[in-house]
């Protein structure tokens, strides 16, 4: 009987349930509650479904005490320069958890720009060439991202995780996560959770700052429709951006040249087979290794912390000065061109493709029935994600190693 009761005490005393109960357990409790949070927004509310139940599963995985799927540890390691462990994946391989080896594709970049060739495959730029204005418009909704990166300052980050926390405002998930790897990873979590979450709330933030910064007059204006755009053009196109855009940014090249070679095999007409691939089931794999992966960095000791709350506070500011950086080149472009642009399309500068170009249009129709704005919209909506990975490639020259 003796010897059975030692067994029981020593199956407690090993599991998880018990380890609730030592130390700085209750912090893994709350990370569980919020974990069950966040899968109930993406499955419930349908908010970015797609990657917040994966990063939600992620962090309920991580803070399970006793599962050894992540180990910050090794990262910590990884990362001090003084280790001899710095930089050295194999120590990851030889002595990581499951996820600890699925994140060596997000130190690495290389989920968040086999997504941008998925994004680049699924994205149409003929909006945008037809009105090269909307350059303009994508350029003005990464205002945010700087103002945010000078408001962290303020409240004491580093200049990295300054330009880490600022890309937010860009609303661009994989562009927010490779930024943050590369210059904030002990930041990852938050900053990945806080940019899906913004972009999820669109239909919610955008349209109040819409409503307040134009008139009726304005959200009501009618565009010409878009000249039509050649093949050729649309085959050129990738061509030319990634060109200019590498020489002259290098640091930009993971993400601008991967957008740019995904949407080449989505015009070329001659590679059909391989724009479905980055489209369908490229996307989905890399989606599943990068939510879960990202999610495992939600370790209670590092998230549960006054760091945290500041950077989802200066998230939502970053988001909405972008929508604002938007709106007023918008208007200024309305009072340019004698009333014929309409300043809403300014609010789809952010790179949440296509979701604030819908948001465009539904405050266009509001204010004007016969108003169609989707498609003049959706020009700066896909300047605003070539804008964001340019910002995120000028930030990470600045205070990459």
């Amino acid at each position: 009987m003796d010897k059975i009761l030692e067994t029981l005490k020593g199956l407690w005393t090993d599991s998880g349930f018990n380890l609730f109960f030592v130390g700085d357990g209750w912090k893994s409790l709350v990370m569980i509650a919020v974990a069950c949070v966040l899968l109930y927004l993406g499955i419930k509310k349908k908010f970015e479904p797609l990657l917040l139940v994966g990063i939600a599963f992620g962090c309920l995985l991580t803070n399970l005490p006793g599962a050894g799927l992540y180990h910050m540890e090794l990262w910590d390691e990884f990362l001090n320069e003084s280790s001899p462990y710095f930089h050295s994946y194999g120590r990851i391989l030889r002595e990581g958890g499951l996820i600890d080896i699925l994140y060596i594709g997000v130190k690495a970049g290389v989920y968040p720009s086999l997504i941008f060739i998925g994004v680049g495959a699924m994205t149409d730029f003929g909006p945008l060439i037809a009105n090269p204005k909307s350059f303009f418009l994508g350029a003005a909704a990464q205002f945010g991202v700087f103002f945010a990166f000078f408001g962290a300052v303020l409240l004491g980050f580093t200049g990295p995780e300054a330009a880490s926390i600022g890309i937010i405002g860009g609303a661009d998930g994989p562009t927010s996560i490779l930024t943050a790897t590369l210059l904030a990873p002990a930041l990852l979590g938050p900053i990945a959770i806080a940019a899906y979450s913004y972009m999820a709330l669109i239909p919610m933030i955008q349209p109040p700052i819409m409503r307040l910064l134009t008139t009726e007059k304005e959200r009501a204006v009618k565009m010409e429709q878009l000249r039509e755009v050649s093949k050729t053009e649309k085959i050129v196109f990738p061509i030319v951006v990634a060109a200019f855009v590498i020489l002259l940014l290098p640091s930009t090249a993971p993400l601008i040249g991967c957008l740019m070679f995904g949407n080449l095999l989505r015009e070329t007409g001659v590679t059909e087979r391989l724009s479905d691939v980055a489209q369908n089931a490229l996307m989905n794999i890399v989606t599943l290794f990068l939510g879960i992966s990202v999610g495992a960095t939600t370790v209670a000791s590092r998230f549960l912390t006054l760091e945290t709350l500041k950077i989802v506070a200066l998230g939502l500011i970053a988001f909405c000065f972008s929508t604002i950086g938007g709106l007023l080149v918008g208007k200024l472009m309305y009072k340019l061109s004698g009333g014929k642009i309409n300043p809403l399309i300014g609010a789809a500068g952010v790179s949440a493709v296509p979701m604030a170009a819908r948001v465009a249009q539904v405050e266009g129709q509001k204010a004007n029935l016969s108003n169609f704005l989707l498609m003049h919209a959706m020009g700066p909506n896909v300047a605003g994600v070539i804008g964001s990975a340019i910002a995120a490639g000028f930030l990470i020259k600045v205070f990459g190693a």
